[in-house]
């Protein structure tokens, strides 16, 4: 099985951070969309964290996720231990441009 970690993209010298499949799957609940203002042109398995949200979600502990079966309201979801790590991970190396590597 090929290990999955984030490499950031725009901190040189910071360590990757190692994700599990899982994780991976979970990470469009943090990312920010491409195009869209602030972020910039993203490469074949790059993601952007904007450091703001970041801040929050650690901070308070949880998400909001629009459910596909009721889109008029969000539902808060518990940030995970691992997601945390991620969280926490990216806020202490000031990283927001990371690449997916296996």
């Amino acid at each position: 099985m090929s290990r999955l970690a984030l490499v950031p993209v725009d901190r040189s010298g910071v360590a990757p951070c190692a994700i599990s499949p899982r994780l991976r799957s979970q990470l469009v609940y943090f990312t920010a969309a491409g195009g869209s203002a602030g972020v910039p042109a993203l490469g074949e398995g790059e993601f952007w964290f904007k450091s703001d949200e970041v801040a929050r979600w650690a901070d308070e502990g949880v998400f909001y996720l629009v459910s596909p079966l009721d889109t008029a309201n969000m539902t808060e979801v518990e940030i995970s231990e691992e997601q945390e790590i991620l969280l926490l991970w990216l806020q202490k190396e000031g990283v927001q441009h990371v690449r997916l590597v296996e």
